[in-house]
């Protein structure tokens, strides 16, 4: 640690051993014009920040199981819409034209907001003026992925905080509940991702859950349900918990797979079995460009852990364009 930063013992701690780690070494990725990310960026400006965000995440995810897989989420979708740039936690403010994307459909369930600006103030308290909110959501969704037994990614930081949100542009650039593979494939492509590297993106569907008012017309479209793949006994246990075409509650729920607060390749075990949740699960256990790769997961966690490592950086790393600045409160620019 540099001088001039009095981090507690605690912070030094190990956290909860991760079940299979695999180390991506990425030394600079530079990605978007003018920006750089580094895995030592704040080697001297923030030197414990790892550390920091470690810690703060442990008691969450003690108290909370399903925090992680709500973290993962939440990169997700704010890497999707203009970059990983922390877009997705400003709050509505029409002065400075900003409409929060939390207003989107799209974005329905979206968790953990206010942990990211607990942990946000944890780290203004030893590096202020630092470290950006975007940095902080790719820490805690990195780990997430540890902490429930995925592997261990080293991922470069450096990211820049948007000072601009719109809800529209969440609606047009999240993908919806009925996307299929060929929307998928277009999307990560996009990102410079191979069909492998996507089809581990969707691997994360291992963790959490999947709300009714999202698989509701898998099971009572008869144009949608037909032409999926789903075991006869898996859909009864759908329709027995999701017992009509629009849900009664926006928050009733299903686990992903049988041991959905674990990071491991259950998914697609399911997958193949016609067991999956979502639209795209289904979509692919029978498009002849990801069944190979489905099939593989399924019978080598540690291959999947390998590629699901290299696509989160890839993803996590897609910064915004047009830069940006380090928020000192996450919801709101400065």
């Amino acid at each position: 640690m540099a001088a001039g930063y009095n981090i507690p013992r605690s912070l030094q701690l190990h956290s909860v051993q991760c079940a299979a780690c695999i180390l991506l070494l990425i030394t600079a990725i530079g990605i978007g014009e003018g920006s750089e990310l580094a895995t030592d960026y704040y080697k001297y400006s923030c030197p414990g920040l790892e550390a920091i965000v470690k810690d703060s995440l442990l008691p969450i995810f003690f108290t909370d199981p399903r925090s992680p897989a709500g973290f993962l989420r939440l990169l997700f979708h704010d890497c999707q819409v203009q970059g990983c740039d922390a877009s997705i936690l400003l709050e509505t403010d029409y002065n400075k034209g900003i409409t929060s994307e939390l207003l989107s459909s799209r974005n329905f369930g979206i968790r953990n907001i206010d942990s990211i600006a607990k942990i946000k103030s944890i780290v203004e308290e030893f590096c202020p003026g630092q470290v950006s909110c975007a940095d902080i959501i790719a820490l805690a969704a990195r780990e997430a992925v540890a902490y429930s037994g995925g592997p261990k990614i080293v991922i470069p930081l450096g990211r820049k905080d948007s000072t601009m949100g719109s809800n529209l542009r969440a609606d047009d650039e999240l993908p919806s509940a009925s996307t299929g593979v060929d929307d998928a494939v277009r999307i990560f492509m996009g990102r410079e991702m191979s069909i492998e590297e996507t089809v581990a993106l969707l691997g994360a569907h291992t963790l959490g859950v999947g709300h009714c008012i999202s698989i509701a017309h898998r099971l009572y479209n008869s144009n949608v349900n037909h032409r999926e793949r789903i075991d006869s006994v898996f859909e009864a246990y759908l329709r027995l918990n999701c017992p009509t075409e629009v849900p009664i509650t926006n928050y009733t729920f299903i686990v992903s797979d049988l041991t959905s607060l674990i990071f491991d390749n259950q998914y697609y075990r399911d997958v193949m079995s016609g067991r999956g949740l979502f639209s795209i699960d289904s979509d692919m256990s029978m498009d002849p460009r990801t069944v190979p790769i489905v099939r593989r997961f399924a019978e080598d966690q540690a291959y999947f852990f390998q590629v699901f490592s290299s696509a989160f950086v890839k993803l996590s790393s897609a910064v915004n364009p047009e830069g940006g600045e380090i928020r000192r409160e996450c919801r709101r620019i400065n």
